[in-house]
């Protein structure tokens, strides 16, 4: 699914959030975006997601289609908010659920989707059971659940310790690889910017505008070998001036 945004802000009363905000997006293009915090990633997201109207005169299409966005994308926020009363495989069918799908048709697709996302032999323990980064696993499973070409990731792995981390990325990326959905990821970690992108986009300080679009022509598929190549360290560094320069203007305002 391509997105298109074009000229979107968002005042929350004198509060500029967001000011001319323009992206494109293209079908199964992973992008990635970063930021100082308070620049308004979370409310593009909440926009993209439907929960926020941007302010008159920008727009947000999806396939070239305006209207309400609501429902049109897959969300998954910070936390995995699992619920502790359902189990792995319930919990990945409240999608289907909530949409009114057939249940048993749904319940072998998930059967079969706990496979790819390695919770075979999981399917019936509770969230209580699993480890941080199996959890974070049941709720991207829940999320490609809803079947969006658009999916909205928000901070999924910031939660996580560094070894988990690392493993759950390039968990990630042979995902994607299989399922090719449209992905907009948010991260603080510029090294998880990189990693996983065919571009990163850097936003300003607030009022967030987009400061830089930066393709990364890293080949695929990644490894962990990558993070300490030339070329990656090269990005790292224009990445880093992109944000510092940013953060510096937030502290100085």
């Amino acid at each position: 699914m391509k997105l298109s945004i074009s000229g979107v802000g968002k005042n929350f009363g004198a509060v500029r959030a967001l000011d001319r905000v323009d992206l494109d997006i293209a079908p199964g293009e992973f992008v990635t975006l970063i930021g100082p915090s308070g620049c308004g990633k979370s409310t593009l997201f909440n926009m993209l997601a439907g929960l926020l109207e941007p302010d008159a005169g920008g727009s947000i299409l999806l396939d070239g289609k305006a209207g309400a966005l609501l429902g049109r994308t897959a969300f998954m926020p910070q936390r995995d908010l699992l619920l502790p009363w359902r189990n792995v495989l319930d919990n990945a069918l409240l999608p289907c659920e909530i949409e009114g799908l057939p249940r048993a048709s749904s319940r072998a697709r998930a059967e079969k989707m706990a496979v790819d996302f390695g919770l075979r032999g999981f399917e019936k323990h509770y969230p209580q059971q699993l480890s941080g980064g199996m959890r974070q696993r049941v709720a991207l499973m829940r999320t490609f659940m809803f079947e969006r070409d658009l999916m909205l990731l928000d901070e999924p792995f910031g939660a996580l310790d560094a070894l988990t981390r690392s493993m759950m990325q390039r968990w990630l990326l042979d995902i994607w690889e299989r399922y090719r959905r449209t992905i907009l990821f948010i991260t603080h970690d510029i090294d998880e910017a990189i990693f996983l992108a065919d571009r990163v986009v850097v936003m300003s300080t607030r009022p967030g505008r987009i400061k830089l679009d930066r393709p990364i022509e890293l080949p695929r598929p990644r490894d962990a070998h990558l993070l300490t190549a030339p070329e990656f360290t090269a990005i790292k560094r224009e990445l880093l001036d992109a944000v510092e320069e940013e953060s510096l203007k937030s502290f100085s305002a």
